[in-house]
């Protein structure tokens, strides 16, 4: 009886200390982790500042043609910590100039789509994880999403990959999005 009573104190304290933080507080904690709270629990778009990515995004870069969709998912379990995030999922087709697809992943699931991840510090760019055709060649890491204020239906993105360590045979490889490079696009 004392292990039962034991166990329903300790599951009503740590949800009574259970926090719901806004993502901004998450992106000033990232940058500095002395301002971070223990017991986070659900990081909430409270001020609605994914919505602004939310829609179709197309433009061209060198010879191809890139739409984006972004829809915004909220209270999204998020890795194996157990903390909940409201979070874009993105998904991208890349098409050559004859209208050959390059890249689609329209189709997948939202598990496998780029999912959102965070702001950084001062708000201004919303990252997103990407992964590309080909994993082992460095084709996976981090799309910058930039909106500015005075131009709202205008979008940059660009490709920052995450590794450095290829895996298998990356002749003539190129990244599946280019990188050092910003793509422009328009709200559809």
């Amino acid at each position: 009886m004392k292990k039962i009573l034991f166990i329903i104190i300790i599951t009503l304290s740590k949800v009574i200390n259970a926090q719901t933080v806004s993502l901004e507080f998450m992106a000033q904690c990232r940058a500095d982790p002395s301002v971070c709270v223990e017991n986070v629990e659900y990081v909430k778009d409270i001020n609605n500042l994914l919505n602004k990515y939310v829609g179709t995004w197309k433009g061209t870069f060198d010879g191809k043609n890139y739409e984006f969709n972004f829809i915004k998912k909220e209270n999204v379990e998020r890795g194996s910590s157990g903390i909940r995030w409201d979070r874009l999922i993105g998904r991208v087709k890349i098409t050559d100039q004859n209208g050959i697809v390059e890249y689609d992943n329209f189709n997948k699931p939202d598990s496998e789509a780029n999912l959102g991840d965070n702001f950084y510090k001062d708000l201004t760019v919303y990252l997103t994880i990407f992964s590309g055709a080909k994993v082992g060649c460095i084709d996976y890491g981090y799309l910058n999403l930039r909106i500015k204020p005075e131009t709202p239906n205008n979008m940059t993105i660009s490709f920052v990959p995450d590794n450095d360590i290829v895996k298998q045979d990356c002749t003539n490889f190129q990244t599946t999005i280019p990188t050092s490079v910003k793509i422009n696009l328009t709200k559809q």
